[in-house]
């Protein structure tokens, strides 16, 4: 019993994979033609679920009875178990891709969303350019206005000498004074201007780093994007060119671990002509004499050779041979590192060499 558990620990461990990855494509499968044909769901659930334990049932059986089986019946499951295969890959490429395409929308929809902000950020810096122009202007006019001087000037005086009189206008000062005052105006207001653009820039800003940081899609699809960028392909292209070699590996793989398993057991639980087990047919415990050499000359040298009188032994008339039996070996009775000892259907016992062909098939 513990040999027998022993030599099916790994062909137990086949098995069990084969159901892991057969289960998980029949997952994706049964969930992905659900979505196909979303109209009846829990109907396509049944059916493909049905057809994917079919499935792996035609593929032991054509396995174990490839050689007896019908052949039309062989044909023709053969050519289901291939199609069943072809529509399992579908399904699974359909349920991938659809959680494709869902993360993929999140990431246009994410895209759009900065691509939107980026504008309404480049229409608040060309405010905040033109207000800075705006402001190098009123300083400008500022310190021009602020070298304004009085002039020195003549009037027509008839008490002068000459009839003319130097004096000083004021008129320019005066002027320059109430222009820079509303020039300071001017500036104010700009520069409150200016505040709410920059302000209203910076929280844009804000807004598209928190997009493109806090989003999900940017782990998902973040390393396609680096490949992307890299190969220069486009994303859908590469997606779809992981998605077959996926759907190329899945279930082929699950339906080999299942012939697999099969073969496994079969090697395993091996029987010999007489449906026994090899490991369980029993061995004689060796004592200190090995049975197989050949006792030494010396025991036999102080024996005297005997002269037995030879008597001819002629068989009656009435003997007759009725039917000569072909001896055949039964059964191994004792094993040995080179030799076995063997019984045989009349029997006798002889010792026959381990690798000889009678051992082979006991």
């Amino acid at each position: 019993m513990i040999n027998r558990i022993k030599r099916n620990i790994f062909p137990t461990i086949i098995a069990l994979s084969a159901l892991s990855v057969s289960g998980s494509a029949a997952f994706y499968s049964v969930s992905g033609l659900s979505k196909l044909f979303a109209g009846a769901t829990f109907e396509v659930i049944i059916m493909a679920g049905s057809l994917e334990v079919a499935k792996l049932v035609i593929a032991s059986l054509l396995y174990q009875y490839w050689d007896t089986i019908n052949k039309l019946l062989r044909g023709y499951l053969t050519i289901a178990c291939i199609i069943l295969v072809l529509i399992t890959s579908m399904g699974i490429y359909g349920f991938l891709s659809a959680a494709y395409q869902e993360t993929y929308q999140k990431l246009i929809v994410n895209e759009n969303q900065i691509e939107f902000l980026e504008n309404k950020a480049k229409f608040y810096e060309d405010d905040v350019l033109r207000y800075d122009t705006e402001l190098e202007r009123i300083s400008g006019n500022i310190s021009t206005l602020s070298n304004a001087k009085a002039t020195s000037i003549q009037v027509r005086d008839t008490s002068a000498v000459g009839g003319l009189r130097s004096t000083v206008s004021t008129a320019e000062l005066r002027l320059a004074q109430s222009r820079i005052g509303i020039e300071e105006e001017n500036r104010k207001e700009v520069n409150a201007k200016r505040t709410v653009a920059a302000d209203s820039l910076q929280s844009i800003k804000l807004d598209i780093l928190s997009l493109q940081n806090n989003s999900d899609t940017v782990g998902e699809l973040g390393p396609l994007q680096y490949l992307s960028g890299l190969t220069q392909t486009p994303m859908d292209k590469i997606i779809n060119i992981l998605l077959l070699i996926i759907i190329f590996v899945f279930d082929p793989l699950a339906i080999s671990l299942v012939v697999a398993a099969n073969f496994a057991f079969d090697q395993a639980n091996k029987k010999n002509l007489y449906n026994e087990y090899e490991d369980e047919v029993p061995d004689d415990l060796w004592g200190d004499d090995n049975w197989e050499e050949e006792e030494p000359e010396e025991v036999y040298s102080n024996v005297k050779d005997i002269e037995v009188e030879a008597e001819e032994v002629i068989p009656e008339d009435d003997f007759i041979v009725v039917d000569d039996e072909e001896v055949k070996p039964v059964k191994i009775l004792q094993k040995g590192p080179t030799r076995h000892r063997v019984l045989y259907s009349d029997g006798t016992e002889k010792k026959v060499d381990k690798n000889d062909d009678i051992i082979r098939y006991l």
